[in-house]
């Protein structure tokens, strides 16, 4: 890896397009001011390191570019076929790399833990064995057992954090039978207790489900079987075109679900990203994207998750996967889900607003139910004042307060204008209101907002289809 200087970080942060002014809004005064991970302390936000399992992408190229992101935490799969390429012969020295590469970065690796492998899954129909199942036989079952145990006693001093399988509720990641909650509840029961024996305060992520609401059913299963016993974390994918449908409603129904069974279960959003580009390879190909859309799906995914007090949640993924692999192989198409573009590792827009929101949304800020009130909405096409997204959130003893339209990404949006009503306790934690731009990283003054105690009123503001701030000049540029 390239040694990482000031200087370096510096121009990776300044690299940043223009992506236009506010609509009707005054000339910027500043702007938020990235933050290094090696930083920040602890965030709840993570990226996507997965897919190395098959080789798809060349980590080298990335550590620069997450090392002045701001993340805290990725996710990276381990590659059972990766690492045992001979019986009983483990190499483990490209996943070495890759770990201690993050850490020295400040940047936390966690496991998920898979998938198979062709010395013991043998109709796998590709090297990697992504999505086959060690389950359906004694020989591929005690196999995965020492696997488990090897690689837990190889990174027990680096590695926390264990997720077991990817999304087992889909045929394309439970191969080669139908996907079956008893049987991946096997799976956890025998993997978790190998762990926990090994890593000293280990703690087990189950699930990386996808397919809400419908996977609630699985999930339900899972609980019966025993799974809360296992795990200390649930995770989840929620793949949606429109990041906010339903989703609230069902996070409400996990945590409901999952509190039947034993409390303390936070939830983490495991998986989720949108291409930048059309025809592609993966969830929400099918449809219309381009890069400033997939910024802004970002940015409302992952502040409806803060909003919603998701312990962790992460972006899939750092790069596009170039000849992403299948259980089935190599799909000829590329995932477009990345932050850096596949072809040369550049940023995208989607990368600067990431590093805008983990400038702002460390562990230091945390939501809050303070008052965020939209009264009049003017223009636009016919947008429900119901329909607006609002959170508050609270950081070093400042108030933030969100908003945004959910409208669909696949067609233009029309802006409109606001009167937004806050209210926090002691109104004066608000002394200089600035209006902040995740998208484009600009801070602008306001002039226009009025204070009556706790309340401050602003009038003409804009109403988009991604987040905007409020919050003290204190806070947005620091």
């Amino acid at each position: 890896m390239n040694s990482l200087t000031r200087r370096n970080l510096i121009q990776l942060a300044s690299a940043a397009p223009a992506l236009g002014q506010l609509p009707q809004a005054p000339p910027p005064i500043g702007g938020i001011r990235p933050r290094p991970s090696a930083s920040i302390t602890a965030s709840p936000l993570s990226i996507g390191f997965e897919t190395l399992d098959r080789k798809i992408f060349e980590p080298e190229k990335t550590y620069a570019h997450l090392a002045a992101l701001g993340v805290k935490w990725a996710r990276v799969q381990t590659g059972w076929a990766r690492t045992e390429r001979t019986r009983g012969d483990y190499d483990f020295g490209w996943l070495d790399e890759v770990v201690d590469s993050l850490r020295r970065i400040g940047v936390q690796p966690w496991f998920n833990l898979g998938y198979g492998n062709r010395l013991y899954t043998p109709g796998a129909p590709h090297e990697s064995a992504v999505g086959w199942a060690p389950v359906h036989s004694a020989e591929a079952r005690q196999a995965w057992i020492r696997y488990t145990q090897r690689i837990a006693e190889h990174f027990r001093d680096r590695v926390k954090h264990w997720e077991i399988w990817n999304e087992p509720n889909i045929p394309n990641f439970w191969q080669p039978e139908k996907p079956n909650p008893d049987h991946y509840f096997d799976l956890v029961r025998m993997t978790a207790p190998e762990i926990r024996r090994r890593v000293p305060g280990a703690v087990i992520v189950g699930g990386a489900l996808t397919g809400m609401p419908q996977v609630l059913d699985y999930l339900e299963r899972c609980c019966q079987l025993g799974l809360a016993r296992y795990i200390d974390k649930l995770s989840y994918h929620p793949y949606r075109a429109v990041p906010e449908s339903n989703y609230e409603t069902q996070i409400r129904a996990f945590r409901a679900l999952l509190a039947r069974y034993r409390s303390g279960i936070a939830l983490w959003q495991g998986e989720n990203g949108c291409p930048s580009e059309n025809n592609g390879a993966g969830a929400l190909a099918n449809l219309d994207w381009n890069e400033q859309r997939q910024a802004k799906w970002l940015l409302r995914r992952l502040l409806t998750d803060l909003r919603l007090d998701i312990e962790l949640t992460s972006y899939f993924h750092t790069v596009d996967m170039v000849n992403y692999i299948w259980s089935s192989g190599q799909s000829g198409k590329t995932n477009f889900k990345g932050v850096l573009r596949g072809r040369d590792y550049t940023p995208k827009p989607s990368y600067f607003a990431f590093q805008s929101l983990c400038a702002l949304f460390d562990a230091n800020t945390r939501p809050s139910d303070f008052l965020v009130q939209v009264d009049q909405v003017s223009g636009g096409d016919s947008l429900s004042q119901h329909s607006i997204q609002t959170a508050g959130f609270l950081r070093d003893d400042r108030p933030l307060y969100a908003w945004w339209y959910p409208a669909s990404l696949q067609q233009d949006f029309s802006p409109a204008r606001i009167t937004l009503r806050v209210w926090s306790p002691g109104g004066n934690r608000l002394s200089q209101p600035v209006l902040v731009d995740l998208l484009t990283a600009q801070v602008h003054g306001l002039e226009r907002g009025k204070q009556n105690g706790g309340f401050w009123t602003f009038e003409d503001l804009p109403l988009l289809d991604y987040p905007l701030l409020v919050a003290d000049r204190s806070v947005a540029l620091t």
